[in-house]
C-alpha cells in the first residue's frame, strides 16, 4: 500500500496521503496530528519525537502543538486500559504549523518527504473546505430563490383554483308582486 519514490539517489517508502487524511483530527477548532502518528509516520518513537520538541521548545509556541486534556485523550485510546489504570502519558497534538516545524527538529531526509506528503495533504483539505463553503453558499442562494417561486408558484395555483371553482349562483327575485 505505500508508494515508493526516488529523491535524488535516495529511495524513500512514502505514505499515501488517504492514510494521512485519517490521522488528521479536528481538535479544539483547530485541524491536528497525534504525536503517535507523526511518530509512526517519520519513523521514529513518540519519545523520541517528544524529546526532539522539548529540545526546541522555542520552535513550538502554544498555537503549534498543545497536550491534551484526559478526556480528550480517551477519544483516541486504542487499546482497554485495566481497572485503575490511567494514560501514562497524555499525548500532545501538532497543528499544520507545527507539523512543519518538525522537519527543522528532526533533520532527517525521511522527516523531510513525509512533511512534504502531510503539507499537500493539508493544503488539499483546505482546498476541500474552501469549495465546500462556496457550495453551501449556492445551495443557500437557490434555497431563497426556491422559497421565493414556491411562493409565486402557490400564488398561481391559487388564482387557478380560484378561476375553477364555478361562481356563486346568483339569486333569481322571485317574480311577482312582494309584500
Amino acid at each position: 500500500m505505500r508508494k515508493k519514490k526516488m529523491v535524488g539517489s535516495l529511495d524513500v517508502t512514502l505514505i499515501p496521503e488517504e492514510i494521512i487524511e485519517k490521522k488528521i483530527f479536528l481538535m479544539r477548532g483547530k485541524k491536528v496530528m497525534l504525536d503517535r502518528d507523526l511518530a509512526e509516520l517519520y519513523a521514529v518513537t513518540t519519545s523520541n519525537l517528544n524529546k526532539a520538541v522539548k529540545r526546541n521548545v522555542d520552535n513550538f509556541p502554544d498555537d503549534f502543538i498543545f497536550q491534551l486534556t484526559k478526556e480528550e485523550a480517551s477519544r483516541f485510546q486504542n487499546g482497554i486500559l485495566k481497572r485503575g489504570q490511567n494514560i501514562k502519558y497524555l499525548p500532545y497534538v501538532f497543528t499544520e504549523q507545527g507539523v512543519a516545524m518538525l522537519s527543522s527538529v528532526l533533520k532527517s531526509k525521511r522527516a523531510i518527504q513525509v512533511n512534504i506528503v502531510i503539507m499537500r495533504v493539508f493544503v488539499r483539505l483546505k482546498e476541500i473546505i474552501s469549495n465546500h463553503k462556496e457550495l453551501v453558499f449556492k445551495l443557500r442562494e437557490l434555497e431563497n430563490k426556491l422559497e421565493k417561486h414556491d411562493g409565486e408558484i402557490h400564488a398561481i395555483f391559487e388564482a387557478i383554483r380560484d378561476l375553477m371553482e364555478p361562481p356563486p349562483a346568483k339569486r333569481k327575485p322571485k317574480i311577482g308582486f312582494h309584500q
